[in-house]
């Protein structure tokens, strides 16, 4: 592996370096709660420009602008009422909202892919507040890996996909919440959902006092509506009751097989699923290829609360893709 991406401790050595790489218009990974993302400055045509290249992620796809509060959200897009409210009930946290970009906003057109929405979050995670504070500006970030492959939870992850392509990782250790942002756009002022992710939908829904409907998606809107998206390189079957000879197998819940595999949670605990998944088919794929088994096996989740997080992932990262 090239050796010219630098990881650095977050310490606030470590943070400083880091917000002067994004100044600088470098690419620079650094930890959410959910996964980890690969930022730049989202003012900067060719920073951003950058992190479509070291991912081979299509421009048609739009990014997730992370900020540090509020204010800074005020600054790019239009806040309604309601989702002033959801915004005060659910951030900081893996929460996107979808919003009426403002057209003096400065944020390179790569991130919104020419859309009049802009993609925005504020996260929970205190590496990543720190980061957004020492940078002073926005930061364009999708998840660290080449496009179409799993979501890096963990520092390794990110050096294993794209090491030699970006100038540094920030190592805040394991992400906590382990699934992408739960996205949340608006038509005719009405609440959709876009992706489940971190933050179940029957939360968000009691929250907010209405049903989320999920459009019918015929053009991209918003991040992670890909088909084929978060894949290993071996093929991915789920909703297994068991495993075949020659796969590995990902189980959920009390019992086992006599064949190599990983629990997501012993005890069927959802959140803890939730966190394990990609760090888990990370390890499998590896696992198979070791072993030349051409097919990891998924015990069926439950679809309710982070189960439909977790189940749309592994639906995507089972969908047929290109070889």
């Amino acid at each position: 592996m090239n050796t010219s991406t630098q990881r650095y401790i977050s310490d606030s050595a470590g943070i400083a370096q880091a917000a002067e790489i994004l100044r600088a218009g470098g690419l620079l990974s650094f930890p959410t709660e959910t996964v980890y993302g690969l930022g730049a400055d989202a003012r900067n045509d060719m920073a951003v420009a950058g992190i479509f290249a070291a991912k081979g992620r299509p421009q048609f796809n739009p990014l997730i602008v992370h900020v540090a509060d509020l204010n800074a959200v005020k600054d790019i897009a239009e806040l309604s009422d309601i989702a002033r409210n959801i915004a005060a009930t659910f951030w900081p946290g893996p929460l996107t909202l979808v919003l009426p970009r403002k057209h003096n906003c400065g944020l390179s057109k790569l991130v919104t892919a020419g859309l009049d929405t802009v993609a925005v979050r504020i996260p929970a995670h205190p590496v990543a507040r720190q980061l957004l504070r020492a940078f002073d500006g926005p930061i364009a970030a999708p998840s660290a890996n080449p496009s179409g492959k799993i979501s890096p939870t963990r520092a390794d992850h990110v050096m294993e996909g794209l090491g030699g392509r970006i100038a540094g990782v920030l190592d805040g250790g394991a992400c906590d919440v382990g699934v992408e942002s739960t996205i949340i756009g608006f038509s005719a002022g009405i609440p959709m959902l876009l992706r489940s992710g971190g933050i179940p939908v029957e939360i968000l829904q009691k929250a907010i006092g209405m049903s989320l409907k999920t459009p019918e998606i015929s053009t991209i809107t918003a991040p992670g509506q890909l088909k084929s998206h978060y894949a290993p390189t071996v093929d991915l079957r789920i909703n297994a009751d068991a495993p075949h000879e020659k796969e590995v197998w990902l189980g959920f819940g009390p019992g086992t097989f006599d064949t190599p595999g990983l629990n997501l949670s012993e005890t069927g605990d959802l959140h803890e699923a939730a966190a394990h998944l990609f760090a888990y088919l990370h390890q499998l794929d590896h696992m198979a290829i070791a072993r030349g088994i051409s097919t990891i096996a998924v015990a069926p989740i439950p679809g309710h609360g982070l189960g439909l997080a977790i189940n749309d992932r592994l639906k995507r990262a089972a969908a047929p893709r290109e070889r």
